[in-house]
């Protein structure tokens, strides 16, 4: 059977995507779903970067302002979203671009994930979460080790989140994700895609960050945060634990100062760039654009995405 195209377009946090994504859409006829964990949420706008009305430039988008803050977002029910929103697009003759830079949820979509219906539900993470809280992140870990070791090899230790995860699929599965990771990467891809990393010099991309992070504070971020803590949003909302949002709170809290809470914000973006990176260099058929290879014009960058697009056989004028 005939794999129904795609075309990914992520990268690191802050290179640009936004931009690019809708040029790329007009060019291939396509309508963009958003692969991020925060834009989905309404009332979050300044912290996550939310591409504005002016910005959409009457490209449809999907996934965004569809969820209030007080409502889980995880991959499983973004696949879910996904699976229902792409064969709208595809009926209508358009191509789907996933564009945002969480991993994890493109994996999900581009090799047809499927997770098991017991891993929405959110009990079992939630008495991990106080686990950590109590008693430290290395003691999540030494739980992990004594049922996957490799995975614990694998997930540095105080990264609570991925522990969390992996422990929560051997949980409801019985299987390692080690193992499960393994056989999703020989399963292939379930779609004909493209699947595009855009990226540039590490310094510049920190930069950009920075500047970002100034700007998010001069376009009302306190005022934004401080909104969603008066209806009652508190770091127990995943949608709280975004960056930005839970450094902003805890300032609010008295926890710490404005300048420490500014300052962790810019560490941490530059940790999640550095991240984001590494995860897409694992990838298989990931095709790199290094924003300098094309002497930053947008317009040549769109020229070789479409070229690669074609290559692949997916065109608008043939689909």
């Amino acid at each position: 059977m005939e794999k129904s195209p795609l075309i990914v377009l992520t990268g690191p946090t802050s290179v640009g995507k936004t931009k690019l994504s809708v040029k790329l859409a007009k060019e291939m006829g396509g309508e963009i779903i958003s692969a991020d964990s925060m834009q989905v949420y309404k009332g979050m706008d300044i912290g996550s970067a939310k591409v504005t009305i002016e910005e959409m430039d009457n490209v449809p988008h999907h996934l965004i302002d569809v969820l209030d803050p007080k409502e889980d977002f995880n991959v499983f029910i973004f696949k879910e979203m996904c699976d229902k929103i792409i064969p709208g697009i595809l009926e209508r003759g358009h191509i789907p671009i996933l564009v945002g830079g969480t991993g994890f949820y493109i994996q999900a979509v581009l090799r047809g994930i499927e997770f098991d219906e017991n891993e929405n539900d959110d009990s079992y993470r939630t008495y991990l979460e106080n686990l950590a809280e109590e008693k430290g992140a290395q003691y999540l870990n030494e739980m992990l080790r004594e049922v996957d070791p490799e995975s614990a090899d694998a997930i540095h230790q105080n990264n609570v989140k991925r522990t969390i995860r992996a422990l929560e699929f051997y949980h409801f599965t019985g299987k390692k994700i080690s193992e499960h990771n393994e056989e999703q990467k020989s399963k292939g891809d379930a779609f004909n895609a493209c699947y595009f990393v855009l990226n540039d010099e590490r310094s510049l991309i920190y930069e950009r960050i920075e500047k970002r992070v100034d700007e998010m504070l001069n376009a009302g971020l306190l005022d934004e945060v401080k909104a969603l803590k008066d209806k009652g949003l508190t770091r127990d909302y995943v949608s709280m634990q975004g960056l930005g949002y839970k450094e902003i709170l805890d300032y609010l809290d008295g926890e710490i100062s404005l300048d420490e809470a500014i300052y962790i914000i810019k560490r941490d973006t530059r940790h999640f760039a550095k991240r984001q990176i590494t995860w897409f260099k694992r990838e298989p058929s990931v095709i790199w654009v290094n924003k300098p290879d094309f002497d930053y014009d947008d317009n040549k960058i769109i020229d070789f995405m479409v070229g690669r697009c074609k290559e692949a056989g997916i065109n608008k004028k043939l689909f």
